[in-house]
């Protein structure tokens, strides 16, 4: 069906217009396919204020990582290479020092498409946009670090927002923030657990995207005018008229009525808006709007919650046996049901833990989602209704969210389709669907060979770890990610690029992680030599093995929270840094921290993600770009062992000037070493136990300089008193170990004596029956 709203033609005017051009760029004999397109005075001052220029050309795309300058800043200049995103597992897509000047393959994949547009096609605005997405997301159109996709969406955005209200100086910006997702997703005990987590997490993801529907269709605002939506936070351009407050505050209030009945007051939605001026859009003040919104309006309302239903929390209310799962105890006995039915002692839980666990067994693989006002259809295998309440300002109502395994479904009463991680152009074409857009889902999973047909369980991943049977947690986010939309691109903060590093970050973290994941050979084994010409450094692996014992509970906007078998789930956090480093043009400004928990399949999940989060604290806490791991916390470099690694203090450096740097500096590499020699058990087990018992000398003694860290008897006994013990347990290893005189010299030098212990658990982990 196709929309006649004002906003909704001028936004697909602006979105025709970025088509044509990348369908005459590729081959100018495409013009003749192209509609003949004149711009009304809407489109005309869109472009203004965007400086989009019909005179501009298509060209290869800077990083714009590289623009982002905090503390350090970039020196180098790295461009993205041209390419269309693949329809599905789309490769990561480092960048590169040198700048492309072959675009014959993605111009013949633009001509390809092209040809086979129709008239109808043409005016199907969220088919364009795919288009765009796929094409143009890695070339520049104006300046050479804004991407063809970005300058289209926010132009088609403006163009759309002052077509509600033309002669406007100003326009809106609405923000939200889903508060409270730690709680609602990490707080959680039961058997099961990861299947519940999982769930939640993708019950959030469609929360904020109702949100969204609801602004859109009560703003009639086109998809465009979404600068950025997951994770819990969202963003839209809209027009500066004043019912716009209005329908934000109803919103608001409908959502929280729902929010509070629903999960006892855990998620909050704070959803405010502002006014801003149109010029300031393309200038670094549009951040400090952006930045108005989230750290000032946005902050002021999470600090006082629900405080239009503070009467409901004053309210007396009977206690009853609480949820076992997510502890709420104002559940009526008889309405708590067994957990897992197939288990005659599950416990007892309420109908919401009992509904995400039961999702949560069934999100092993979703192609499409469709949104419904309609309840029933065939060939679902899950619906989640939304069941809005009634206010004084909004109207009840309930909206579904179907659920398929396959992309192609006819539904009739379908409102949009979100097409999971797809990017195929014939799918969007699909005449069922009235409007339809990629859905980013950092999803990874493998099928259990114990319940098939579902996500793989804690138990069967424990036991495929290698040596010790535990299960690992790995939290990371992105280090100082305010700092860098609000400080990091300087006098460049205007939309454009504010959406574009949105897009990015968020790609990375919902495609890119999916692709490592799954085909960690073609995104970064066999990528070694490209990852290491940006990094300057060869990538750093323990294993080429795969990632077969994975699975993803969250990977969103800017960080991760990952389970699976111990031994992949460290490795897999190296190769998420520096996957995460290449991607982003190793600006020394732009790093992760993370943590990492290991524990038995029996520990409470929601503890085991308190000690993962601990861990990232600490990592934080290190100076950032850091590893929480083993109770130890040190800089990515020190966990990876790179060879010109500068970890040391001036004071450090100083003492240990006299010393040559040994060949193996760092954890990784000893393990690796040690592994490939292949020392056997009980050599392992008395090289651990040596280098436990050094470690445990080291840190008796050093309690006593716990004021004075940096004196001279204390860097002593943290660089030279495990030389004596060394020397014994070198001693005792084996002949083809002790020949190997770079791992004996290095192993005595003081450059490595902080990394004993991690170092003999890792081993010890490796090897334990």
């Amino acid at each position: 069906m196709i929309k006649t709203s004002a906003a909704f033609n001028a936004a697909l005017q602006i979105t025709q217009q970025a088509v044509t051009l990348l369908a005459k760029w590729a081959d100018p004999q495409l013009a003749n396919k192209c509609p003949r397109l004149t711009d009304n005075h809407i489109v005309t001052k869109a472009k203004q204020i965007l400086s989009w220029s019909d005179k501009d050309e298509l060209k290869a795309l800077r990083l714009l990582f590289d623009y982002v300058k905090l503390d350090k800043g970039q020196d180098k200049q790295h461009y993205w290479q041209p390419k269309a995103i693949e329809d599905s597992n789309p490769t990561i897509p480092y960048p590169q020092l040198e700048e492309a000047n072959d675009f014959s393959k993605l111009k013949s994949e633009i001509k390809t498409t092209i040809k086979d547009i129709n008239d109808e096609d043409w005016q199907n605005l969220s088919l364009l946009t795919l288009i765009l997405e796929k094409f143009g997301s890695f070339l520049s159109f104006g300046e050479p670090d804004i991407a063809l996709v970005d300058i289209a969406k926010t132009t088609a955005a403006v163009a759309a927002a002052l077509a509600t209200n033309p002669e406007s100086k100003n326009l809106t910006l609405i923000a939200g923030d889903l508060s409270g997702i730690q709680k609602f997703i990490y707080t959680i005990s039961s058997d099961g657990a990861l299947k519940s987590l999982r769930a939640r997490s993708f019950y959030l993801e469609l929360v904020t995207e109702e949100v969204v529907q609801q602004l859109l269709e009560a703003l009639e605002l086109p998809r465009t005018n979404v600068i950025y939506a997951g994770g819990g936070n969202l963003y839209i351009l809209a027009p500066a008229i004043e019912s716009v407050k209005s329908i934000v505050e109803g919103i608001t209030q409908q959502f929280n009525e729902w929010l509070l009945g629903k999960f006892q007051g855990k998620i909050f939605l704070a959803l405010d808006c502002l006014d801003f001026p149109i010029t300031d859009i393309t200038t670094a003040k549009f951040a400090e709007y952006w930045s108005e919104l989230t750290s000032n309006k946005l902050a002021a309302q999470k600090s006082r919650k629900f405080a239009e239903n503070i009467s409901k929390f004053l309210q007396e209310s009977e206690s009853h046996e609480p949820c076992k799962v997510c502890h709420r105890d104002d559940v009526e006995p008889e309405k708590l049901k067994q957990l897992n039915k197939n288990e005659p002692d599950s416990v007892l839980a309420c109908e919401t833990c009992c509904r995400m666990f039961e999702l949560g067994g069934h999100l092993l693989r979703v192609e499409v989602i469709v949104r419904s006002q309609s309840e029933n259809f065939e060939d679902k295998f899950d619906t989640l209704a939304f069941e809005l309440p009634a206010t004084d300002k909004r109207d009840a109502k309930n909206v579904y969210y179907h659920l398929f395994r396959r992309w192609k479904q006819i539904v009739p009463d379908n409102d949009t389709a979100l097409l999971v991680n797809d990017w195929n152009i014939e799918h969007y074409k699909f005449s069922q669907f009235k409007k339809s857009f990629p859905l980013l889902l950092g999803n990874y999973a493998k099928e259990s060979s114990e319940e098939k047909g579902f996500i793989i369980r804690a138990n069967e991943m424990a036991k495929k770890a290698k040596g010790i049977n535990r299960i690992g947690y790995l939290r990371m986010d992105v280090d100082n990610l305010g700092r860098i939309f609000a400080e990091g691109l300087g006098d460049n903060k205007t939309l454009p690029r504010i959406a574009g590093l949105s897009r990015q970050m968020s790609y990375f973290f919902k495609v890119c992680l999916n692709s490592l994941a799954e085909f960690r050979q073609e995104n970064f084994i066999n990528s070694n030599k490209l990852i290491a010409d940006i990094l300057q450094k060869k990538a750093e692996v323990l294993t080429a093995n795969r990632r077969d014992d994975l699975l993803f509970i969250y990977a969103g906007g800017d960080d991760l929270f990952v389970s699976g078998a111990w031994n992949e789930v460290v490795e897999f956090a190296f190769d998420v840094y520096q996957s995460f480093r290449a991607y982003t043009g190793n600006n020394p400004d732009i790093t992760l921290s993370g943590g990492i928990s290991i524990n038995d399949i029996k520990f409470p999940l929601y503890k085991a993600a308190d000690e993962s989060g601990d861990a990232e604290e600490k990592a934080k806490g290190n100076g950032k770009d850091s590893l929480g791991l083993f109770g130890q916390v040190f800089k990515w470099d020190e966990w990876l062992g790179i060879k010109d690694i500068k970890i040391f203090d001036t004071e450090i450096q100083k003492y240990l000037h006299s010393e040559t740097r040994p060949k193996l500096l760092g954890i990784l590499p000893f393990v690796e070493r040690l592994e490939q020699q292949n020392i056997g058990v009980n050599y392992s087990r008395n090289f651990v136990r040596n280098l436990l018992i050094t470690a445990e000398i080291q840190e008796k003694a050093l309690e006593k300089f716990e004021d004075n860290k940096k004196s001279e008897e204390a860097l002593g006994t943290r660089y030279y008193l495990h030389l004596p013990k060394i020397a014994y347990t070198l001693a005792r290893l084996p002949k083809n170990v002790l020949d190997d005189s770079d791992f004996r010299t290095s192993l005595k030098s003081p450059y490595n004596a902080p990394y004993f212990r991690a170092i003999a658990t890792w081993i010890e982990l490796l090897n334990r029956q």
